[in-house]
């Protein structure tokens, strides 16, 4: 179960779908890193696995990632 707010998630899915639609072709890191960036400019924290598992997500989807089945 998820320890984040409704509104927190609203935020990481935002920035997931953000990351998600230019990930295509782009070098590795470049979507953690841009998953980072987005998460602190919407000052939600999330553990270092929880990223990883969302950067992994969006590399392996052909569409859309959902934050909150990810991040369970």
């Amino acid at each position: 179960m998820s320890t984040f707010t409704e509104d927190q998630l609203e935020a990481i899915q935002n920035v997931v779908d953000r990351v998600s639609s230019y990930q295509d072709g782009a070098p590795e890191g470049t979507v953690a890193d841009e998953l980072r960036k987005g998460l602190d400019e919407a000052d939600v924290t999330v553990e270092e696995d929880q990223l990883d598992r969302l950067a992994q997500a969006i590399d392996a989807a052909d569409g859309d990632v959902n934050a909150s089945d990810v991040l369970g």
